[in-house]
């Protein structure tokens, strides 16, 4: 089976400043949730639809496609979340 071509943006999206201030945290849990956000719509413009078919290897493979780094076992947990509640 080939695998399924992704759209990928023709204009990035501009990027803004995040507000200054907040504990570090905040940042990182910011930026995790927009990483999981790219790689749950890129699985499933890709055919994933189900949680159970994401699993770490294909997210991280999506990711490496994408040109993303390769997300942790956190970030992975969070995008097969966010697939589950997409329904």
């Amino acid at each position: 089976m080939p695998a399924a071509a992704l759209d990928l943006p023709h204009v990035p999206v501009q990027k803004r400043a995040l507000p200054p201030g907040r504990p570090r945290d905040w940042y990182i849990t910011h930026n995790r949730r927009l990483k999981a956000m790219r790689l749950a719509i890129a699985l499933l413009d890709s055919g994933v639809y189900l949680p159970g078919q994401a699993r770490n290897e294909k997210i991280r493979s999506t990711a490496q496609l994408l040109g993303i780094h390769p997300p942790s076992d956190t970030t992975c947990h969070m995008v097969r979340a966010l697939m589950r509640y997409s329904r």
